[in-house]
């Protein structure tokens, strides 16, 4: 095996990958996760009886404002012409998934982006539900989040 050699490393420190010369494509990438919360909750985002409001909708514009401001969150991801975002939910007995699908016509993939935009979505869930999801002792048995990877990753030459 050859040396290693990282790309994002210089002998100065760190620096952001030059895309530059690469040709734009579209991009696609999808990710999804999954939230685990007791029946009752569920009951409650299902029938919109949580206090702080409709749930699955505020997740929705967490996760599409989390996808477009991926670059200023994670430090060496470049800044991207989003074109599209679709954030879907598959309510279960116990369990809430998330997909987000993101789209651009770039020089760089929005993988990263996809797992944010998930990622906030499934935290702004637990956020707005934590005062149901909470024991008598403030803590969290039945809640958690995991299951966040990238499902799918496309490009195609425009």
């Amino acid at each position: 095996m050859g040396e290693k050699t990282f790309t994002h490393l210089t002998e100065g420190g760190v620096h952001m990958v030059e895309v530059g010369n690469k040709p734009v494509v579209r991009r696609t990438a999808t990710a999804r996760g999954k939230i685990y919360l007791k029946e009752s909750t569920v009951d409650l985002i299902k029938n919109n009886e949580i206090k702080k409001g409709n749930v699955l909708t505020t997740a929705q514009i967490a996760a599409i404002s989390a996808v477009k401001s991926t670059h200023h969150t994670i430090p060496l991801c470049h800044a991207l012409k989003i074109t599209g975002i679709e954030v879907d939910f598959n309510v279960e007995l116990d369990t809430i998934e998330i997909k987000v699908s993101v789209r651009c016509d770039g020089k760089t993939g929005v993988e990263m982006e996809a797992l944010t935009g998930a990622s906030v979505g499934l935290l702004t869930i637990w956020d707005m539900v934590k005062s149901v999801e909470k024991d008598e002792n403030g803590q969290y048995p039945s809640t958690k989040i995991s299951d966040i990877e990238v499902v799918k990753k496309e490009k195609v030459g425009l």
